[in-house]
């Protein structure tokens, strides 16, 4: 799987600046480590999944922190291209 480029995530996640306010990428001394959080919950962790995330599953993961209600449009859509 490819990597999540910041040029795609950081655009993509303007669906939350009322809720959100702000993103934050801040680099580990360590590197390897992708994390995202939403206040300090780890919502995703490449080390605990052994993968970089798909755009569509950090958006819905975000949507279901601090937008609940919030239909992503064709982001919701099942993925049937798995299924095929």
């Amino acid at each position: 799987m490819a990597r999540p480029k910041k040029s795609r995530l950081v655009p993509s996640l303007t669906t939350f600046a009322e809720e959100l306010g702000s993103v934050t990428l801040t680099p580990d001394r360590t590197g390897g480590v992708f994390e995202v959080r939403v206040d300090d919950e780890v919502i995703w962790s490449r080390k605990e999944r052994g993968r970089f995330p798909e755009i569509k599953e950090i958006k819905q993961l975000i949507r279901d922190r601090v937008a609940p209600g919030r239909s992503l449009g064709h982001t919701d859509a099942p993925d049937t291209a798995n299924d095929r």
